[in-house]
Formats: C-alpha cells, sequence, structure tokens
C-alpha cells in the first residue's frame, strides 16, 4: 500500500510524524465507450456549441454561473488567492464524544500510520484516546483544499476521518415529516421484528452480488474468446520530550481558560 500524504499530527505541543494511506476503494466495475464498427474507445473533445468547434485549453477561462445564462469569470491570478497553501500537519482541535456527530458528516476514511520517530507519541494518543471514549477534531489541507476531519482509533491504527463542513449538509427542513398516528400494538410488532433481526454486525456477511455477477460474465466471456483487440496509441526529525511538550499543551490551554476560581 503506498502512502498519499506524508506529515505531521499535532497534538498541542507535540508532532507526531505519520504517513496517510487511503482507507477505502470504490470495487465498481467500470465500463469504456467503444465504437460499434472498429471498437476503438470513443475520445471526448471540448467543443464551443456557439462556434461549432473543438476548444484548445489556451481558450478556456473560468466562470461562475450566478443565474440562467449569466457568469462572472475569474483568471488564475485570482484564484490562486484562495488556493491553500500545502500543509504536511494535521492540526487537533478539541476532543468530542463519538455519538455527538452525526454519520451524515462523515465523507472519507484515511488510515494514519506512524513514521521515523513518531512511535511513542502515536501509541500515546490512540491509547488516550481509547481510554477517554473520545475522538479528535482536526484541521488540515488535502489537495490545496482545506478539510475538516476527526482522528479516532480503528483496530489498533489512528484513523483520519474527513467530515463536512455545516453548511455542506442540504437543509431538510422543506421535506414534510411522517404525521401518522402509530397503533400501538403495530409498534410492539414492529419492535419485535427489529429485536429478532438484531445481531452483531459481520461485514463479512455483505457483498455487492451485482459486481460479483459483473465479474463472473466478464471471466466467462474471457473464456470463450469473446474479446476485441484494438492497437494502442503511440504516446530525519529530533527527539521530542514527550512529557515537557504535554506538560507544556496543558498550561497552555489552562492559561487560555483563565485563572481558577476559589470559593
Amino acid at each position: 500500500m503506498r502512502s498519499m500524504w506524508k506529515g505531521s499530527l499535532s497534538f498541542g505541543l507535540v508532532n507526531i510524524p505519520v504517513r496517510m494511506y487511503t482507507a477505502t476503494q470504490s470495487r465498481d466495475i467500470r465500463f469504456k465507450q467503444l465504437h460499434s464498427v472498429c471498437h476503438t474507445p470513443i475520445k471526448y473533445e471540448k467543443v464551443c456549441p456557439s462556434c461549432h468547434r473543438a476548444v484548445d485549453s489556451s481558450e478556456i477561462v473560468r466562470g461562475y454561473q450566478y443565474e440562467t445564462g449569466r457568469y462572472v469569470l475569474f483568471d488564475e491570478e485570482e484564484l490562486e488567492a484562495f488556493t491553500q497553501q500545502r500543509s504536511h500537519t494535521i492540526d487537533i482541535l478539541r476532543f468530542v464524544e463519538l455519538s455527538e456527530i452525526d454519520p451524515i458528516y462523515y465523507e472519507k476514511t484515511y488510515y494514519l500510520e506512524p513514521a521515523d520517530t513518531g512511535t511513542k507519541a502515536y501509541t500515546l494518543l490512540q491509547e488516550a484516546l481509547r481510554l477517554s471514549g473520545k475522538i479528535a477534531v482536526a484541521k488540515m489541507t488535502i489537495r490545496s483544499k482545506s478539510s475538516l476531519g476527526v482522528v479516532r482509533v480503528y483496530e489498533g491504527l489512528l484513523v483520519l476521518e474527513t467530515i463536512f463542513y455545516p453548511d455542506e449538509i442540504r437543509d431538510h427542513t422543506q421535506l414534510v415529516p411522517a404525521q401518522a398516528a402509530v397503533d400501538e400494538r403495530e409498534l410492539q410488532m414492529a419492535l419485535s421484528l427489529i429485536q429478532s433481526l438484531t445481531e452483531p454486525f459481520r461485514p463479512q456477511d455483505y457483498q455487492d452480488d451485482r459486481r460479483l455477477g459483473l465479474e463472473e460474465l466478464i471471466e466467462a466471456k474471457i473464456r470463450g474468446r469473446e474479446v476485441v483487440s484494438v492497437e494502442p496509441e503511440a504516446d530525519t526529525l529530533p527527539t521530542l520530550d514527550l512529557l515537557a511538550a504535554l506538560q507544556a499543551s496543558l498550561q497552555a490551554q489552562q492559561g487560555k481558560q483563565g485563572p481558577e476560581v476559589r470559593h
């Protein structure tokens, strides 16, 4: 497995060197569109429907459609001012309960592996999260985009889950909620059905039947030689005093909260 990002996980004044790996992948089967006459893959050109010709990339500008058929234009220099500088740090902002974040916020998962001299600090954060039952809210820049995420423990590893910003969750208040009266006997029967179907989650019990069926059909076609051929086109970190860094982080946080009030 090849890492997609290398940097550090910032925990107060502690910086934990980590490598990031994509934790999930789509297994959907993708098909190419071929010309039925010669079975050559179809190409897609950028064409201007007004000028009726293909457009070179040097002629293309960015535009934002603010109403139907009307655009404001931007050049690359204007957009670069809003491009996030490449960052190599995942900054932990605070800690929350896992139950406080609804699953609708979760977007994509990444494994975080300790790198270089970070094993001790990595293990410490992992154990602290496990014992506290908390997850860490963090901010980072991935592919020039500022992202919000949470760091949690999964199967002996720290994982980063990118999450949507609140304004990226679509408003549901215009949808009409259920208003029908609930019959008590029907409710009890529904609860009994839920109870009868309740069991521990075993991921291995579930599979993508459509994809598996397509894979079998593809293999059968290959074995039956129902294939066509087309000629390809030419074409080192310093040693960290972990305890001191943690103490300094705690003192700094207490200083932000102000002096303790004594009664």
